[in-house]
């Protein structure tokens, strides 16, 4: 029995199968391969938000009550001190100071001192308004106000791992302390888990 002639389209079909198939193949390495450069990544902490959480616990507390009331209802004064990094990254500890004091500011409920280098610059001018203000315009010495109370703290960071990701544990703690008795009358405490995402493909 004679063979049967194959058509002229299934001869451009059967050649062209082999070239599907790489190109198939081509497109699932092509996948993988951005699959593989693509597999990192890193939760964002914004730390006006953690100082947002802590200036919420502090205010949240029974001792704001008491010093506004031995203060005549008038609303005690804060300075926010030192916020140590334990940490063995870095972080911007001083923008994290910042946020606090905006968050306290914000709340309308203390009044918040500046800090030591900033008092600096403001008694130099006000030591310049002396010598060169007019007398209506000039601010008068020995009239700053001094604070009741100091907030202050560190951040300090624990690494694990889960699975193929690494496991960040941040925790900021916090303590607010009477200038005059040292007693402390708030303790707080902030926990972050950040994930750090290092997957690859194989082992």
């Amino acid at each position: 029995m004679s063979a049967q002639p194959v058509p002229p389209a299934l001869r451009r079909s059967r050649a062209a199968a082999p070239v599907r198939a790489a190109t198939a193949t081509l497109a699932v390495l092509a996948a993988l391969a951005a699959a593989g450069c693509n597999n990192k990544r890193v939760s964002r902490i914004d730390p006006a938000s953690v100082a947002n959480a802590l200036v919420t616990q502090a205010l949240g507390g029974p001792w704001l009550g008491r010093a506004a009331e031995q203060r005549g209802g008038r609303p005690p004064a804060v300075i926010v001190g030192r916020f140590a990094n334990q940490t063995m990254e870095h972080i911007p500890v001083n923008t994290f100071v910042r946020d606090v004091e905006r968050a306290l500011v914000g709340s309308g409920t203390v009044t918040v001192v500046a800090s030591a280098d900033e008092r600096q610059s403001v008694r130099a001018e006000r030591v310049d308004q002396q010598q060169n203000a007019t007398a209506d315009s000039r601010t008068r010495l020995a009239k700053e106000t001094g604070a009741q109370y100091m907030l202050q703290g560190d951040v300090q960071a624990i690494e694990d791992a889960e699975g193929r990701e690494k496991v960040v544990y941040y925790q900021i703690d916090a303590t607010l302390v009477d200038l005059e008795s040292n007693a402390k009358v708030w303790i707080g405490q902030h926990k972050i888990k950040k994930y750090v995402d290092r997957r690859r493909l194989g082992w």
